[in-house]
């Protein structure tokens, strides 16, 4: 596996890893009453805290509701198409 292979493996594994934890972040929304900083939901809300934190400054709830999880989710979409898909950075980088 060559360098390039390599780091796309891994970048791939990881914005994948994120865009999925971020659609439990969204599934958790809808249950306001489950504590986040108890097991095993703290597992999902830990890694993508750090990222609604922020945004949630720049995006203010739209009639009561978080939007935040859903533009990460479309944020680590874009990135991982634009970095491995068909015709992503890397992908050609790697032919």
């Amino acid at each position: 596996m060559t360098g390039v292979n390599l780091t796309a493996w891994i970048l791939g594994l990881g914005l994948g890893l994120m865009t999925l934890l971020f659609i439990f972040r969204i599934v958790l929304t809808w249950y306001p009453q489950i504590d986040l900083n108890r097991l095993p939901f703290n597992l999902v809300a830990w890694p993508t805290e750090p990222f609604l934190t922020p945004m949630r400054k720049l995006v203010p709830p739209i009639g009561g509701v978080d939007i935040t999880p859903i533009i990460w989710v479309g944020i680590f979409s874009l990135l991982r198409e634009l970095l491995l898909g068909q015709q992503g950075l890397l992908i050609m980088m790697s032919k």
